[in-house]
C-alpha cells in the first residue's frame, strides 16, 4: 500500500493560494486583529485535512506569536496573564473532557452561542476592573475551553480585555504573551497527539515566512488605527467568529 502523499504535494494551486492567505491572515493577526485567526482557521481546514489543519495553524501561530512578543514586548500586562493563566489550564482540562462527550459541531455552536452571549452583556454593562477575579476566572476558563476544543481562544480573551478598558497597545502585547504561552502549552500536546509531524511541519517551513510578512503588514497598519476604531473592529471581528462557529 503507498504512503500518502505529504501535505505539500498533495496540495493544488488553489490549496497553495489559500494557504498563504491563511499565512497572511495569521501573521496580521498577531501584530493587529487578533480576531483573524479563528477566520484563517476556517480557511485552512477547507484545503487540508481537519487534523493536520489544527497541526499546521498552530505552528504558523506560534510563529506569529514570537514576532508579536518582541514587536510589543514592552506593553504586556504581566500581572493580567498571571490571573488568566491557572483558569485556561482549568478550561483546558475540561474542554479535554468535553470534547470526548459531544459533536464537533455541537461544540462549535456551544462556544458561538456563548460568544455571542457574552459580547450581549459586555455592551450592556460598565467595564469590569481590571483586578476582578471572577471575570479573569470565567473569561480565563472559557479561553481555555475554546481554545482547547476549536482552536477560538481568542474572542473570549478580547472580550475580557475590552471589558477591562485595556488600550490598543497594552491590548497587543497582553494577547501576544498570553497566547505564545497557551500555544506553547499546547504544542507538545499537538505532537503527542500526531497533529503535528513531518508533513505539517514541511508546510509550516513554506508558509512560515509569509507569516513574517503578515506580521509586518500588521504593525505598519495598527499604529494608523485610533483606539475608538480599533475597539470597533475588535468587537466585529469577536461577532464574525462567533457567528462563524454557530453556522459552520
Amino acid at each position: 500500500m503507498l504512503e500518502p502523499a505529504p501535505l505539500i504535494d498533495a496540495l493544488p494551486w488553489t490549496g497553495w493560494a489559500v494557504a498563504v492567505l491563511v499565512a497572511l491572515l495569521v501573521g496580521f493577526s498577531k501584530t493587529a486583529l487578533g480576531g483573524l485567526g479563528l477566520i484563517a482557521a476556517a480557511l485552512m481546514a477547507l484545503v487540508v485535512p481537519a487534523r493536520d489543519s489544527t497541526g499546521a495553524v498552530l505552528l504558523l501561530l506560534v510563529t506569529g506569536d514570537l514576532v508579536a512578543i518582541w514587536a510589543y514586548r514592552k506593553h504586556a500586562d504581566f500581572r493580567v496573564i498571571g490571573r488568566l493563566l491557572g483558569p485556561v489550564i482549568v478550561g483546558v482540562a475540561l474542554g479535554a473532557v468535553f470534547l470526548g462527550a459531544v459533536s464537533d459541531q455541537v461544540m462549535r455552536r456551544t462556544i458561538g452561542a456563548i460568544l455571542l452571549v457574552l459580547l450581549l452583556l459586555n455592551l450592556g454593562r460598565n467595564r469590569l476592573r481590571a483586578d476582578s477575579r471572577t471575570a479573569a476566572a470565567g473569561y480565563g476558563g472559557l479561553a481555555g475551553f475554546t481554545t482547547m476544543v476549536a482552536n477560538a481562544g481568542g474572542p473570549p480573551m478580547s472580550l475580557y480585555l475590552l471589558a477591562t478598558g485595556f488600550e490598543k497597545w497594552r491590548f497587543l502585547g497582553t494577547t501576544a504573551w498570553f497566547f505564545f504561552t497557551v500555544n506553547v502549552i499546547k504544542l507538545p500536546v499537538a505532537v503527542g497527539v500526531g497533529i503535528v509531524r513531518a508533513d505539517t511541519v514541511a508546510l509550516w517551513a513554506v508558509l512560515a515566512p509569509v507569516v513574517l510578512v503578515g506580521t509586518w503588514i500588521g504593525r505598519k497598519v495598527v499604529g494608523r488605527v485610533d483606539q475608538r476604531l480599533f475597539d470597533r473592529l475588535v468587537t466585529v471581528l469577536v461577532v464574525v467568529a462567533s457567528l462563524n462557529l454557530l453556522l459552520l
